[in-house]
């Protein structure tokens, strides 16, 4: 049900839009230290002149490209400016699903220097908008523009992001050590940790040629997708590799720019041997799948899902299904079990925007008890929104206005609402069974919620379910690209 372009690409592709950017160069002689003193290695560490363009692929089907550039801002040698854009295309369903973000940012050129200002640009599937802003003594200051709509100004904490974190593999190469940073996240603003590692040189197969590379490796806190770049000897960068699915490769401006029409639903779906039974839509339900492509650090047992190991890789994940407890529930406002994460508003959550605070009230009323409350939210978007596979929204007040949207659409504005009644609830990524018009039996990529409300329970507002049946298989949480590497990966060879 969700798009890739914000459960994949663009979380995927968080670690090259303002972030330390993955593209490493194969470091040449060291400047002299007076230079050294004076500019940060960013700008020592060699790159080619104008920018590089990737096109980016999806299990080798191309769905976008890349450019990026570090330089000095033109006619100042105190400032540094790092332009990061993607433009990425994609058919979902019968809708065809496209999306610009690009983004600008300016820097101290000194060592550690300071990010003093950023333009971020989103245009396109998921709605219009810009950010402009400006480190000031307190923190950061953020002015958001939508059309039709009145500025908004957002005052921000105060960033540790450095003009090394504009490119931390090249870095990290050109001093042949650890670099660890963070990095202002583009998408919902928020500071992450960033560490980079540069490897030895290493042989690799590059359009059936062996050649000697250099490589790096980037890990994000927020992404937790190791993102590793091959570099040549002479210095052109010639992939970057995003788990074993998404690559980003480099290519001339033109041909980067030219795409594939690429079916994301088709492309991405988990084929089953069989249909799963019908054991698996009751309530309580449950199901069993043998899989194989599950990295051990998936296999985790929660109250939905438990897992064996078995011989050749394989493991068996038993998915179950049952309403929260009665003796568990809790009255509303809830503390956060986890710290108050859940409960938290942000740029793309808004709970603590009026009109949506104001229709939580509206839909809970005096509703004390958390679940009956939860229900009800969960309920109204179900029935409200209009399902519609490609019109998007990044931003949950967005979707409030548009009343429409798919998987993703409907998760926010849920999750949005429950925070805003004071019930701990978070986004959950994973796969859920259905049967398409060809017949086929699979699991599709999507997302729903999971609520505290004495203990934790998951809902669907999508499919207007109240608990989430045995057909949803959960892998990961609030949009992270921790997933990507199971995209095309994972495999089930036996349902029971």
């Amino acid at each position: 049900m969700n798009r890739l372009h914000r459960a994949l690409l663009l979380p995927l592709c968080a670690s090259l839009l303002g972030a330390p950017l993955a593209l490493a160069k194969t470091p040449s002689a060291p400047a002299p230290k007076a230079a050294r003193a004076s500019v940060s290695d960013v700008l020592l560490a060699p790159r080619p002149k104008g920018g590089e363009y990737l096109g980016v692929y999806l299990m080798d089907k191309k769905v976008g490209y890349l450019f990026a550039d570090v330089a000095y801002v033109p006619g100042r040698k105190d400032r540094v400016r790092s332009i990061n854009a993607l433009h990425f295309k994609v058919q979902v369903g019968t809708r065809l699903s496209e999306r610009i973000h690009r983004e600008e940012r300016i820097y101290e050129a000194k060592p550690g220097g300071r990010l003093l200002s950023f333009t971020i640009e989103q245009k396109g599937d998921g709605g219009d908008q810009k950010l402009e802003g400006t480190a000031t003594a307190e923190g950061l200051r953020v002015v958001r523009k939508r059309p039709g709509l009145k500025d908004e100004v957002l005052n921000l904490p105060p960033t540790t992001e450095t003009v090394e974190d504009a490119d931390q593999a090249r870095v990290a190469i050109f001093r042949k050590s650890r670099v660890e940073g963070s990095a202002l996240d583009g998408t919902d603003l928020g500071t992450y940790e960033m560490i980079t590692v540069a490897e030895p040189v290493e042989e690799r197969l590059i359009g059936g040629v062996k050649v000697k590379v250099g490589k790096a490796t980037t890990l994000s806190e927020k992404e937790q997708v190791p993102t590793s770049a091959y570099v040549a000897e002479d210095g052109r960068l010639l992939e970057v590799e995003f788990g074993q699915t998404m690559t980003a490769r480099a290519e001339p401006e033109k041909v980067a720019k030219r795409l594939d029409l690429v079916e994301v639903f088709g492309l991405t779906r988990v084929v089953l041997p069989r249909a799963l039974p019908e054991k698996a839509r009751t309530l309580p339900g449950k199901v069993t799948l043998v899989m194989t492509g599950l990295p051990e650090r998936f296999q985790q047992d929660t109250y939905r899902q438990t897992y064996q190991r078995l011989e050749d890789g394989r493991v068996r994940v038993t998915l179950s299904a049952a309403p929260p407890r009665e003796k568990s529930l809790k009255p509303r406002p809830l503390e956060d079990p986890e710290g108050g994460e859940n409960l938290a508003s942000s740029i793309i959550v808004e709970s603590d925007n009026k009109e949506i605070r104001a229709l939580a009230e509206q839909l809970v009323g005096k509703e004390k008890d958390a679940y009956r409350a939860a229900k009800r939210i969960v309920s109204w978007v179900a029935t409200t929104l209009q399902k519609d596979y490609g019109a998007s929204a990044d931003r949950a007040t967005d979707v409030l206005r548009q009343r429409k949207g798919d998987c993703t659409e409907h998760s926010l504005l849920a999750v949005s609402l429950l925070r805003a009644a004071g019930i701990p609830a978070r986004r959950v990524d994973g796969v859920v069974y259905m049967v398409n018009q060809d017949g086929v039996p699979a699991l599709y990529w999507h997302e729903w919620v999971e609520v505290w409300v004495g203990e934790w329970t998951q809902m669907d507002p999508t499919f207007n379910q109240l608990v989430a049946d045995a057909t949803h298989f959960g892998v990961g949480l609030e949009g992270n690209a921790e997933i990507t590497p199971l995209i095309g990966q994972l495999k089930v060879v036996e349902v029971k």
